[in-house]
């Protein structure tokens, strides 16, 4: 068969922009940064906020995933299975795939434990991808010039929820879809794949620093960007979190994901109120930035979060830092290619594939702290089993 990087076209811009992204209700807007102290020093609630998402995604933390125990990436959470007779055909299969981007180090991971994915099932006989460069247009031209190339099914992670849905929706007339990472506003695609989400994620966040931050503790809140959804969830979940506690959000700011940015925004935070008690973030690309603005000032670092990264990990240890990492798992990288294969083949999928979200304490950091992996390695690309590990996600054999 032929090799799928063979048939892979993909250009890699290595800029920091773009993150994960949920499923928004279809009335839901962007809403406007959350700058100013009102109130608990939180701003106004997200647009994107949703209660009744809130609540069920808070509950899926507690619950025991369906699935091989060792295979977080082929497990989900309170599934609702659907049949998908209708799409079911002979192989070889053609799959086809529709990148938002590789522009930031999860989206990277991501793809390479996907490449890798692929080249387990010698069922594929050919892997179209194309890289929409972080450019909405570019995708929508994707999706179009996908659909020309016959396709068995089309894997779409787009860019952004709302101006991808008619490209998506007019795709769903003629192939199966499957969506995974960032959602649109559309039911039509087979199934949905993404960990539990971003309220999950804001929440595990903020209650750790309720624990550790004494009461009128001063927190500063980081954020990358304003209107994702995922992000917006991220932070309108930690908002709830925050309200309820007696801690004081001295500042919600925007770092655009950029070290140096983060590291001066916080250096500037500590001259101001001359301490901060705990640092929220929404992502954790630049949270080693964070941790050096408190050592630069001479302060101790207050209680942190940050995500599955090596670098972030391993200062973790090192410091003997207060901290906690909720995750998105770059394994669900694997899953779409998983389910593609089993639509085709006439099998049951979950509608909405919720799969398991860990987050890395201080009691299992040992468990993802891997020294042999680059810096910037997610912990969770549930890759160790795959051909190539470690040398393709650029580590060493230890």
């Amino acid at each position: 068969m032929p090799r799928p990087e063979a048939a892979i076209a993909v250009l890699a811009a290595l800029v920091l922009a773009g993150c994960t992204t949920d499923r928004p209700t279809a009335t839901t807007q962007p809403a406007a940064p959350a700058t100013s102290a009102q109130g608990s020093g939180t701003g106004t609630q997200s647009k994107f906020f949703v209660q009744a998402d809130f609540d069920a995604q808070l509950a899926m933390r507690s619950q025991t995933p369906q699935g091989p125990a060792a295979k977080p990436w082929e497990q989900a959470i309170d599934p609702k299975m659907i049949d998908t007779a209708q799409y079911k055909k002979d192989g070889p299969y053609h799959l086809c795939f529709s990148n938002a981007a590789v522009n930031n180090p999860w989206r990277q991971v991501g793809w390479k434990t996907m490449q890798a994915e692929v080249g387990l099932h010698e069922e594929i006989g050919e892997f179209t991808a194309l890289d929409a460069e972080g450019k909405d247009d570019k995708q929508i031209s994707d999706i179009a010039e996908l659909q020309a190339k016959g396709c068995d099914a089309l894997i779409v992670s787009p860019n952004t929820t709302a101006t991808l849905t008619p490209a998506v929706t007019a795709a769903c007339a003629k192939v199966p879809v499957i969506v995974f990472d960032r959602g649109v506003e559309t039911d039509c695609p087979v199934t949905f794949i993404k960990p539990i989400g971003g309220y999950a994620f804001g929440a595990d966040a903020a209650e750790f620093l309720t624990e550790k931050v004494p009461e009128g503790g001063k927190v500063l809140a980081l954020r990358i960007l304003p209107g994702v959804d995922v992000l917006e969830t991220r932070w309108s979940a930690a908002k709830v979190v925050f309200d309820r506690s007696r801690l004081q959000v001295v500042g919600v700011e925007f770092t655009d994901g950029d070290a140096a940015k983060t590291k001066s925004i916080v250096s500037d935070y500590i001259q101001r109120h001359g301490t901060i008690d705990g640092v929220w973030m929404d992502a954790g690309a630049t949270a080693v930035a964070a941790i050096e603005a408190f050592e630069d000032a001479g302060l101790p670092v207050p209680p942190i979060n940050g995500e599955d990264q090596q670098d972030f990990l391993q200062k973790w240890k090192d410091a003997g830092l207060t901290a906690v990492a909720p995750t998105y798992p770059t394994y669900q990288w694997r899953t779409p290619i998983i389910a593609a294969l089993k639509i085709l083949k006439g099998e049951e999928v979950p509608e909405r594939w919720n799969l398991p979200q860990p987050k890395v304490t201080g009691d299992n950091l040992a468990d993802y702290l891997q020294p042999d992996m680059p810096p910037l390695h997610y912990a969770l690309c549930g890759c160790e089993d795959l051909p190539g590990f470690p040398e393709a996600w650029g580590g060493k054999k230890g």
